[in-house]
């Protein structure tokens, strides 16, 4: 545990001593406030019936970072070790696999969720000077970070392993964003065969992360939504640590 807990305060250095770090979280901050901007003048100061965080699914922004964050966060975590010829040191210490594969999952999540602070004061400014307080539903708020942490925790993962499969950092990004866009993709499908009640509509709409996005945005959490990501997560993690068992056979 205690490798572990070192190893963990290794990985959120590395991203918060360096300037790539403070860089993607400037960019967050920056494209948090800008949708927020955005938000605000299509009200044109009229009421709506939908909570923040649900209009806040539909910027582009959120989709952005969504999709960039989590490919630049991990992109770094074996690929840089392989590259510097420090991976072959870690992996001759009394440090397991396991333990390796979940500290780099568990630095990146850290940095991951840091990414979304922000969005929580500029959420709570809006409702500090608008005349309707209950504009932003508590309950509705923590479904969407929640939504976003599952979410996050399976594009984290996907990255890790990307990362673990190559020496390039640059390479690892952009596999992880095609898998991310690819998941993206379903959402997409399942919109076009939204109205057809055909094992293929149910299966699409059961995989749709915009529909189950929309879901924790409006305040609903789905327990199915919260099984398949962390089913995902499992899944990947898994193969990041069969990745990196490989280099015994090397």
């Amino acid at each position: 545990m205690q490798a572990y807990r070192t190893l963990v305060r290794r990985e959120i250095g590395i991203h918060f001593l360096s300037w790539s770090g403070y860089m993607v979280i400037a960019s967050t901050v920056f494209l948090t406030g800008l949708s927020m901007v955005i938000l605000i003048e299509s009200l044109g100061g009229e009421p709506t019936h939908r909570p923040l965080t649900e209009l806040f699914f539909y910027s582009f922004s959120f989709w952005l970072v969504l999709l960039l964050a989590p490919p630049v966060i991990t992109m770094r975590t074996f690929a840089l070790e392989k590259s510097s010829g420090t991976f072959e040191t870690l992996m001759t210490t009394l440090v397991s696999d396991t333990a390796v594969v979940l500290a780099k999952f568990t630095g990146a999540m850290v940095v991951y969720m840091v990414l979304w602070l922000p969005l929580i004061p500029c959420l709570w400014l809006i409702r500090k000077f608008c005349h309707d307080p209950g504009v932003l539903d508590v309950g509705a708020l923590g479904s969407a970070f929640t939504g976003i942490y599952l979410v996050g925790m399976v594009f984290v993962s996907m990255g890790c392993l990307s990362s673990a499969m190559t020496r390039s950092q640059t390479v690892a990004a952009v596999i992880s964003f095609c898998a991310g866009a690819a998941m993206l993709m379903v959402g997409f499908l399942s919109m076009a065969f939204s109205g057809e009640a055909t094992p293929r509509g149910v299966v699409l709409s059961q995989l749709s992360l915009i529909e189950q996005m929309q879901d924790f945005a409006a305040g609903v959490v789905d327990t199915r939504a919260v099984v398949l990501y962390l089913s995902l997560t499992v899944f990947f993690l898994f193969f990041t640590k069969r990745v990196v068992e490989s280099r015994r056979w090397k």
